[in-house]
This record gives C-alpha cells, sequence and structure tokens, in this order.
C-alpha cells in the first residue's frame, strides 16, 4: 500500500525536478540581461532576442507548472506564503508578464514604443526574475517572519510582506548566485545557437567575468547553510528546533542527495572551463546537466530529513513540514499517476528544441526572417 508519507516525498522529489529544470531554463532570462551590453549592432541584438525568444516560452511553461504543482501538492506552503510574503511573488510575476508582452509587441509593425522599451522590459526580466526567485528560495534556509494560528491563518510580521527578505545577507548570496548562474547559462546557449564571430568572441569574454562572481556567491551561500543553524523538525513529535550543522547533516547522510550535489558541480565545472576557455558551444549541456542535480540536490537538504522546508523565523512551531503542508493522501495518489505523463512531455519538449535549434542563428536568416520577435 502506498502511503501518505511515501507520496508526500514523492511529490518533494517531483516539485525538486522541476526547480531544477526551471532553474536551468533561466537561460533564457540570464541572456536577456545581456540585451545592451553584448551586441553592438541592431543585427547583432536581434540574433540575440530571436535565438532567446524561440525558448522563453519552456520557462514560462516550467514556471507555471512549478507553481501549480506546490499548489496541488503542498497547498498550505502555497497559501502562507502568497498570503503572507505577496510582495516578493508579485515582482516576480510582473517580471514575467513584462516579458510576455515584449517578446508578443517588439516587432509588430504597429508598435508606437520602437524596440528600445520592450527591450528593457527584457532586461529587466533577465535581472529581476532570477534573483528574486533565488532569494525566494534561500528563505527556504533563513525562515520568513510569519506566524500560523489554529486555523493555519497567517500573520506576517513585516508590513513589508516578503520583500524583507532582501535585507537578509544570505538571502542576497543566493539571488545573486542564481543571477549570475542565468547569466552564464545565457552566454553558454547564446554560442551555442548564434553563428556570428563577433558575438562569440564577445561572449567567450563575458562568460570569463560572470563565473567568477557566481561561484563566489554560490560557495558562500552553501557555506553559509551547512555551517549555520538548521531548522530541524522532529519525526514524531514535529517540533521544532534549531540545530547546529543539520543541513550539513542532512547532505552527507542522504547518499543520493551527495551524489546529485557533487556530480552537478563538477559537471558545471566542466562547463565553466569549456565555455570560458576553450569558448565551445557544448558547454550548456554540461551546465544543464549540473545545474539540474545541483539545484535538486539543495530542495532535498531543505525537505528530507526530518527538516520544515518553510521555516518561520518568528515562531518555530508554524514552521511546515512536508507532513504538516501536504494534500491528502487521495489528492497526492491521484496526482501521481498523473505525473506518469512527465516523461512524454519531456520527450516532446526534447524533440521541439531540437526542431528549433536544427540550424544556428545568422543574420541573413534574420534578414529574410518572416515571424521575428
Amino acid at each position: 500500500m502506498i502511503t501518505h508519507a511515501f507520496l508526500q516525498d514523492y511529490w518533494w522529489l517531483i516539485i525538486s525536478l522541476l526547480a531544477g529544470l526551471l532553474v536551468f531554463l533561466m537561460f533564457v532570462q540570464g541572456g536577456q540581461s545581456f540585451i545592451f551590453s553584448l551586441p553592438r549592432s541592431n543585427m547583432q541584438r536581434t540574433m540575440l532576442v530571436n535565438a532567446l525568444g524561440r525558448k522563453w516560452e519552456f520557462t514560462f511553461t516550467t514556471l507555471v507548472t512549478f507553481g501549480g504543482a506546490f499548489f496541488a501538492s503542498f497547498p498550505l506552503f502555497y497559501a502562507t506564503s502568497f498570503g503572507g510574503a505577496y510582495w516578493v511573488w508579485m515582482a516576480i510575476l510582473f517580471s514575467f508578464i513584462i516579458q510576455a508582452v515584449a517578446y508578443e509587441y517588439r516587432s509588430k509593425p504597429s508598435n508606437v514604443f520602437g524596440t528600445r522599451v520592450f527591450d528593457t522590459f527584457l532586461f529587466i526580466n533577465g535581472c529581476l526574475g532570477p534573483f528574486l526567485i533565488g532569494v525566494a528560495v534561500a528563505t527556504f534556509f533563513t525562515g520568513s517572519d510569519f506566524t500560523l494560528d489554529l486555523f493555519n491563518s497567517v500573520t506576517w510580521g513585516s508590513g513589508w510582506h516578503g520583500l524583507e527578505a532582501l535585507i537578509n545577507p544570505v538571502n542576497l548570496l543566493l539571488g545573486f548566485a542564481v543571477l549570475f548562474l542565468a547569466r552564464v547559462l545565457g552566454l553558454m546557449y547564446l554560442r551555442n545557437t548564434i553563428d556570428d564571430t563577433e558575438l562569440s568572441a564577445g561572449i567567450k569574454r563575458s562568460l570569463a567575468r560572470n563565473a567568477f562572481p557566481f561561484l563566489v556567491f554560490f560557495l558562500a551561500f552553501i557555506a553559509f547553510i551547512l555551517l549555520a543553524e538548521g531548522y530541524r523538525a522532529d519525526g514524531v513529535t514535529g517540533e521544532v528546533t534549531m540545530v547546529k550543522y543539520h543541513y550539513l547533516h542532512n547532505l552527507l547522510g542522504n547518499p543520493l542527495t551527495l551524489i546529485l550535489f557533487l556530480a552537478g558541480v563538477v559537471l558545471v565545472l566542466i562547463a565553466l572551463w569549456l565555455g570560458a576557455v576553450k569558448g565551445s558551444g557544448r558547454a550548456i549541456w554540461y551546465a544543464g546537466a549540473g545545474t539540474v542535480p545541483v539545484v535538486m540536490a539543495l530542495f532535498f537538504m531543505a525537505g528530507y530529513g526530518e527538516t520544515a522546508f518553510y521555516p518561520s523565523s518568528a515562531d518555530l512551531q508554524s514552521s511546515l513540514t512536508l507532513a504538516k503542508s501536504s494534500s491528502s493522501r487521495f489528492t497526492l495518489i491521484t496526482m501521481m499517476y498523473v505525473s506518469f505523463i512527465i516523461p512524454f512531455v519531456v520527450t516532446y519538449i526534447w524533440f521541439a528544441w531540437r526542431s528549433i535549434n536544427r540550424k544556428n542563428i545568422t543574420a541573413e536568416e534574420m534578414s529574410g526572417e518572416d515571424h521575428m520577435y
């Protein structure tokens, strides 16, 4: 018989996988952040926008799927976070809305604002989206300022409703780490997709400049969470206490988490070497294969191993665990059967990706393109 606890762990695994895919697909946002600094001509900017525009819907769809899976499987988290920290989530959603508007109207003949307005929208989404998502995920380790009453009604301690996370230095570390990771991934993707000698040279230089801050911010965040106190939830009573090195124990105590983390880090380092030193277009595939397991490992550390995955810094016992915040067994098991179609969806995305990227983007193609972003 499939137990409720197994289903909770299963759906945290699915959410962790979706989170990993989302972070990888934010290469679109990372590429957009170079829209003003990388191209040296309007044609190069058009090539950059169209290379990213052919993939932006993958990121947007994965974001929606990630949010939907979280809502259906752990609704108390959704109600607590969106019901209290709504300003930070609204800022994230707004940045993705203006991205969709930009790709839709940037090259329309009736565009009276000019392309620069919509290019600015893409730049804002490229910087703000990854940064705020990184800050929001960091609160899984640092805690949020909320309390829950007996009826699970949320009270947020700060009038900033989530934006107060921006004053926590540890949250900023992950925010900047995700931002620079997205920029690195974006550069790697553009190198793999665009056939332009001048752009390729600029991409290689930019990749070297962005890889260093990514490593600094990421390693600093990892060092803090592994060496600091963590939110441990007793497996029997559910009581939440602060335990020194809790996330380090989670990492070392779960072989799968440790393997995913170490293998992912190695693959990302190989990708950085291929991209920044060799200038290889294959770097994006090593980076993607490394990014997904590293993000999954972080989510495993936050959710598995008797841990409160959405901790409250105001009231420890209001912290949310998988058991406390999940849907009913009936809902989770029904959704599990639906989730079996995921491999088919991933296969479709893969073939669609290959079809779109059958040949690299060139200036000649952009000059004769009927539909351009």
